[in-house]
């Protein structure tokens, strides 16, 4: 596991020089979402309402990831291990969010060790539900797959304006990344 750790760690350092000597690789949109109220679980096994967790006042980055996905979901991951390293001690200003797409299977203890792998520090929750709350909140934000192998690089900003997100399709080194946290959180 440290391993794909490692690779995820060099793929991001690498795409990062990349990115920076070409046009970004992603698409980027402001949009509207509609985040239902359901009640999902983190890795230590409480109980949160997603509405809640997005509506702290704070900037908010989320994604759809799974616990066994060895293609893009590490490269996210490492993405939120190096957003946590570039905003210092107090991790917490920033909620990093991860969304299940596979709840039949990742549960607390499969969402912590996930979590350790990559370094999580406190203000990143891997959450899980139900396949139908789960399914919701796909929906909510168009990121719905009827197979996790298809899933999309889709990374959400909250925006400062309500229900306004900032969408990401495709891959952004963390540079990039701190830099779109930065224009939301100053609106």
């Amino acid at each position: 596991m440290l391993f794909l750790f490692a690779i995820a760690i060099a793929g991001m350092i690498a795409f990062e020089g990349v990115a920076a000597a070409r046009d970004p690789g992603y698409k980027r949109s402001v949009v509207r979402y509609d985040v239902p109220d359901v009640v999902l679980v983190n890795q230590d096994g409480a109980k949160l309402r997603l509405r809640a967790l997005i509506e702290s006042g704070k900037p908010v980055v989320l994604d759809f990831i799974y616990g066994t996905c060895t293609t893009i979901c590490p490269v996210l991951s490492a993405g939120y291990t190096s957003v946590q390293a570039k905003i210092g001690p107090d991790t917490r200003k920033v909620q990093l969010i991860s969304i299940s797409i596979d709840p039949e299977h990742d549960t607390p203890k499969v969402m912590k060790g996930y979590l350790k792998q990559y370094r999580a520090k406190p203000g990143w929750d891997f959450l899980t539900g139900s396949r139908e709350d789960i399914d919701r909140v796909m929906q909510a934000f168009d990121s719905y797959v009827t197979d996790k192998m298809y899933h999309r690089q889709v990374t959400f900003i909250r925006a400062q304006g309500p229900g306004e997100w900032v969408r990401i399709d495709g891959l952004l080194g963390s540079a990039e990344l701190m830099s779109e946290i930065g224009k939301t959180s100053k609106k």
